[in-house]
């Protein structure tokens, strides 16, 4: 019998995986005076396609003049609005919003632990699964760029290491994730680590 590889997992088996994370919030080490004040609750959507025949990941590029993690890789999502009933709502949200993916084309398969942003958003991770090809409709005014990342590739070790990145003085340096280039594009920080916790929670790497 063919034993199913991590990269093919079914989209059942996904969900039960993703079951068993904890919830338990990832606050990060950052001295309490540089918040000054409780996170801001936030989520995105970890977008999960089939593509050449293995799962990859979506991710999109910020535009370059956002207020806050501008020129940036990430993951669709924003700040959880008074309407938003639950982090999946907000995820969906701000990927219709983003890169125009439409909610119903968007099958939830589950959550990841919450994680503390140095911009002072409590976040948490939506993992669903959406359709391949598709057709997006990017709003220019965040985002400059949607492209695609193999599973395989973000799991292999060699791809990415701990670097410590500066805080402003006196403040130590903290580590920060840094993946190598991928079609000339830095996945590091928040978002690579998210990366991270879904492949340690689907027992990939």
């Amino acid at each position: 019998m063919n034993q199913i590889r991590p990269i093919d997992l079914p989209e059942k088996e996904i969900s039960l995986r993703l079951a068993e994370v904890k919830n338990n919030p990832q606050l990060w080490d950052y001295p309490s005076d540089i918040a000054g004040e409780p996170p801001r609750p936030a989520a995105v959507l970890i977008p999960l396609l089939t593509k050449n025949n293995s799962y990859n990941l979506l991710f999109t590029r910020r535009t370059g003049n956002l207020p806050e993690h501008s020129d940036q890789v990430a993951f669709p999502g924003g700040q959880t609005d008074m309407d938003d009933t639950s982090p999946e709502d907000t995820a969906l949200r701000e990927a219709r919003e983003e890169i125009g993916l439409q909610p119903e084309d968007v099958n939830i398969l589950g959550r990841l632990d919450q994680i503390q942003t140095i911009t002072n958003y409590l976040v948490t991770p939506v993992v669903g699964i959406i359709p391949w090809p598709y057709t997006f409709q990017i709003a220019t005014n965040e985002v400059s760029r949607v492209f695609t990342i193999p599973i395989a590739w973000l799991a292999n070790p060699k791809n990415h290491e701990v670097r410590e990145r500066a805080l402003p003085l006196p403040y130590p340096p903290v580590p920060v994730i840094y993946f190598k280039r991928y079609e000339d594009e830095l996945l590091w920080g928040i978002t690579a680590q998210i990366t991270i916790d879904l492949l340690k929670a689907l027992k990939i790497f």
